[in-house]
């Protein structure tokens, strides 16, 4: 699997609108993660602060010893950190956050910035054949074992490879030395004991070049012109990890093997642990398994990154049709180099502080009600330790890439000359704090997986790994006394460097091209900008609700630990307590019929829906409740299930009430604002044309609705629909719902029954008793899977000649037909699943990700359900794709899985199932509707034993009742330009 820099798709990343980014308020806070976990504040990491300039042209040092060993930052002291005398380190930590489990690292400095000319491309090759033999296993078996001790392939048991570091990964499902010992002896085999067998490198080449037919994306050309654009005479754009195609398809195992033994080195590697065990045998454990481990051959040459080139304002029109568009100004300089000190810090919390304020400013911009861009943002930072860019980008409208110049231009102008307010300053204080402090009242529970990612990612940036206590402290330092002009000095520093370099990216020609886009920038360089505006002061308008509802009917469910009760409004909460999480509660709040209530007939509006967040609420607008709210810890997310309309939200004990507060304002008083419908539209637009880019585009666009036998409920809008789309029109299929539905609420975690239950009383069980809304007619459950397809049916995209994927699904039954039955087809799925990814994958070597999976989890749709399996491949090899999955089929039919099949199924399953249960994102959606459906609580009080039950008879039974050749539905997506 290949990773990209955060910072090098700056150029791209604003095209990941829909939808997602407009739903979930209040918002992230953009803010320095410093050494710590990136995910405990769960925001996103801002560029270094600048500080001297590095030399002009620099070769990559090598990444040796710990980064405190030369720095006045203390490391976290819970984890332990060594080195073995052949100087591979180790990082291990011991957290119980799932109980019993583990996860394991091994990172190697050695990118694609490592590899010579001849070599473009096989650092990520070569994570592939780490999976595919070693001298104490034979190909294809790595996978079996990790599976047979419960690890699934993909999900625990992973890779990826970058410019700088390739990572392997595996996540144990518990802490039993036979888990232990085997999975550190399989990294051990990656570090020193693989084959590289000149076959088994033949077998791999077209899994490799299916990753790269599938990445080849217009938005993946963009970001590589982007690099071209941005670096030009460096090494970065000249090293894609990916590589080149004819370097992939002719280089011989040995130039494999050269690059293994040049840089897979003990000085070169780092091994993290983190888990649930005792630290000191773990610690005796690695060092038993890799203290022998010895270099072999010549040490790997250290790259040459090459000088920055001093620029001028200059612009790049990039032209690729099915892009998004994209809007991009960057000024560049030579990398900051700084090792990571207490004054570093300080420096990255005020330049972070001062892009806080710009960002907002451009989301005020973007939500205005002439916004000239849909979304905007601005970040700074080195890149692959060659280049500091601080970037400005926003998703222009649609032919409007000079709006969205000149209001970037404009805002950029403006907060260099006038710097930032000081009530803009305590704010994003305040959204800092308040992320700082959930992390640390969350540290003691944080999951083992993202930790042992966190301390991972500290490595490439040679930053000291600390705690969230620690963060909070280097924040509460440089945030006291901080007056505006010190973070108006910062962000003015930000944007000294060269240029500005703007790259407009657009699926049709602009007019004019390059000059045309130099002369918009020169001539919004001649209008004046004026000092920002501070807003007007607001209040939090929804505190009360009325009379706290009562409590009329309470029943105790003692097995799931959790308490149902009935308001006397009607209003239903299902209460449970955890500690999986400190500081976390999840609330759902199901109303109405959701996409039953929906025409069958007629597109609805609600692929529009994220605008109904967005549209804030009636007496203030999201925007003003975000700033009265930015010392809180409340969100707001709005979905269409089903059978329900959904406001979901995340908060922490002390915001609880505030939490459902908010939630119960959009249920009876959503601001239902034209401004973001049209931007939501607007970006709508834009999206069949990126869909019809790629084979699994249009697939993704097209899939669920065909699967449903063409039911408007889930086909995605045409151009018309979506071009004559209305808010009214969105409201009329929401409303209704929302505003008489049955209300049912879930809330789970870190909080006690009486305090949730006083804290929904106060809301939800304040409002008057709903009328509630007709029952949907038996008709609008009726959902039918498609006829069998004598041929496959053909969907067409515009992109390269050699993407094609293919489709198999045959028609199975709702869950609670037969639960029986849904668990031996999901069982069977995994079979399926395991003998195409070795047909197809491991012996053909066609494809990267076949995949098979099973709809047996509809509780909704009576009769309705499938079993599907996928592929992406060449055109020529579709044929062979439906061939392999009739055999496979006709087999499953014909005799029973093997013992060892089944346990490679059902192991992973089990464990990940286990893993589950101790979140509360699995229990808040385990529990939801439960209430209007106790069939549910069956269900899960019977799925590890249903799934444990499940024998080779069963699913050889399950696969002669659905996997018919008769009932088989085909779709193929392929080139049709």
């Amino acid at each position: 699997m290949i990773r990209f820099s955060r910072l090098a798709l700056a150029a791209t990343a604003s095209l990941a609108l829909a939808g997602c980014s407009l739903a979930d308020r209040l918002p992230k806070v953009s803010m320095p993660h410093f050494g710590g976990d990136k995910t405990a504040a769960e925001a996103p990491r801002p560029a270094p602060a600048p500080a001297p300039a590095a030399p002009a042209a620099s070769a990559r040092a090598p990444e040796t010893g710990w980064p405190q060993a030369t720095s006045d930052v203390a490391p976290d002291p819970s984890v332990r950190f060594g080195t073995l005398p052949n100087g591979m380190r180790y990082a291990l930590m011991k957290n119980a956050t799932p109980p019993g489990q583990a996860s394991f690292r091994l990172r190697f400095d050695a990118g694609s910035l490592m590899e010579a000319d001849d070599q473009q491309g096989l650092a990520h090759f070569l994570e592939h054949m780490a999976f595919n033999g070693s001298k104490t296993v034979p190909e294809g078996d790595m996978v079996k074992i990790l599976e047979r001790l419960g690890l699934a392939f993909g999900a625990d048991t992973n890779a990826s490879t970058n410019f700088e570091e390739t990572i392997y990964q595996l996540d144990l499902p518990n802490t039993k030395d036979e888990t232990v010992d085997t999975s550190l002896s399989l990294m051990r085999d990656t570090a020193s004991e693989l084959l590289i067998d000149p076959g088994a490198v033949d077998r791999e080449r077209g899994v490799v070049l299916s990753e790269e037919r599938t990445r080849d994306s217009p938005s993946y050309r963009a970001y590589i012109a982007r690099f071209d654009f941005m670096m030009p005479g460096q090494l970065p754009p000249k090293r894609l990890p990916i590589g080149k195609v004819n370097v992939l398809q002719t280089a011989p195992a040995s130039r494999l093997a050269d690059f293994w033994k040049a840089y897979y080195r003990p000085e070169r590697a780092v091994f993290v642990a983190v888990g649930d065990f005792d630290v000191d045998a773990m610690e005796a454990k690695i060092k038993a398994r890799f203290a022998d481990w010895k270099a072999q051959g010549p040490v790997g040459a250290e790259p040459a990154l090459g000088a920055v080139a001093k620029r001028q304002t200059e612009a790049k029109v990039v032209v690729e049709p099915g892009v998004g568009q994209a809007l991009q100004m960057s000024w560049v300089s030579p990398p900051r180099l700084d090792r990571d000190t207490e004054a570093q810090r300080r420096k990255d919390v005020i330049e972070g502080l001062g892009f806080a304020v710009l960002n907002r400013r451009f989301q005020a911009l973007a939500r205005s009600p002439d916004a000239p861009f849909i979304s905007a943002g601005g970040s700074a930072g080195d890149q692959f330790k060659a280049q500091r860019a601080a970037t400005l980008f926003a998703t222009p409208r649609p032919d409007g890439w000079k709006a969205a110049l000149e209001a970037m231009d404009r805002e950029q102008r403006r907060i260099v000359r006038f710097g930032v307010r000081q009530d803009e300053l305590d704010r994003e204080i305040e959204e800092y704090r308040t992320a700082y402090k959930a992390a640390v009242a969350g540290a003691a529970t944080r999951r083992t997986p993202a930790l042992a990612n966190g301390i991972v990612d500290t490595l490439t940036d040679r930053e000291v790994y600390t705690s969230p206590a620690q963060d909070q402290a280097t924040l509460e330092a440089a945030v006291k006394g901080l007056k505006a002009e010190e973070v108006s000095a910062a962000i003015k520093t930000a944007f000294e460097g060269s240029g500005p370099l703007i790259m407009v990216v657009s699926p049709t020609p602009v007019a004019g091209a390059e000059p045309a886009v130099v002369a918009a920038y020169t001539a919004s360089q001649a209008v004046a900008v004026t000092a920002p505006t501070a807003p007007s002061v607001t209040a939090w308008p929804y505190a009360d609700f009325g009379t706290p509802g009562k409590v009329v009917e309470t029943k105790d469910v003692t097995d799931l630990d959790a308490v149902m009760m009935r308001f006397q409004n009607g209003v239903r909460l299902t209460v449970k307590p955890t500690r999986f999480r400190d500081d976390q509660i999840l609330v759902q709040v199901r109303i109405g019929d959701g996409r039953l209530s929906l025409p069958k007939d007629r597109q609805s509006t609600t692929w529009a829906s994220s605008a109904f967040v967005e549209g804030g609420l009636k007496q203030i607008s999201s925007e003003d409740y975000e700033r009265v709210l930015a010392n809180r810890n409340a969100s707001i997310n709005f979905g269409v299930d089903d059978d329900a309309f959904t406001l979901g939200g995340r908060t922490r004990p002390e915001d609880l009430d505030i939490q459902m507060q908010l939630l119960a304002a959009y249920a009876t008083e959503p601001g239902w604002r034209e401004a973001p419908f049209a931007r939501v539209k607007t970006y709508g637009s834009t999206l069949h044309d990126q869909y019809e880019a790629t084979d699994g585009g249009v697939v993704q666009r097209d899939i669920q609705g065909l699967l449903r036998g063409g039911d408007k409920r889930w086909t995605f809008p045409s151009r018309g629909d979506i071009a004559n789309a209305t808010l009214a029109a969105m409201r009329a299929d929401i409303d209704p719902g929302l505003s008489k539905g049955a209300i049912e609420i879930t809330v789970v975690g870190d909080t006690t029954v009486e305090k949730a239950t006083a804290a929904v009383a106060a809301t939800f069980g304040a409002l008057p008793a709903r009328p509630g809304t007709p029952p949907p007619p038996a008709s609008a459950r009726q959902v039918a899977f498609p006829a069998a397809t004598p041929s496959p049916v053909i969907l067409t995209h515009k992109g390269r000649d050699d993407q094609a994927m293919a489709y198999a699904a045959w028609p199975t039954t709702d869950f609670f037909a037969d639960m029986t039955l849904a668990r031996n087809t999901s069982v069977l799925a995994d079979v399926m699943g395991n003998r195409l990814l070795e047909e197809i994958r491991e012996k053909q070597g066609a494809t990267y990700s076949p995949s098979v999976g099973a709809m047996t989890s509809n509780m909704v749709w009576p009769g309705w359900g499938y079993i599907a399996a996928s592929v992406e491949v060449p055109p020529d090899k579709i044929d062979g794709f439906f061939k392999d999955v009739a055999s496979i089929a006709a087999d499953l039919r014909a005799k029973p899985p093997t013992d060892d099949e089944m346990q490679r199924a059902k192991k992973p399953k089990l464990d990940g199932l286990m893993r589950q249960r101790e979140t509360n994102e699995y229990w808040i959606s385990t529990l939801s509707g439960a209430q209007a459906d106790p069939r549910k609580l069956d269900a899960v009080r019977s799925v590890v034993a249903g799934i444990e039950r499940v024998t080779p008879a069963d699913v050889q039974a399950a696969a002669q009742r659905y996997l018919v050749d008769s009932k088989e539905w085909k779709l193929v997506a392929r080139p049709g330009k």
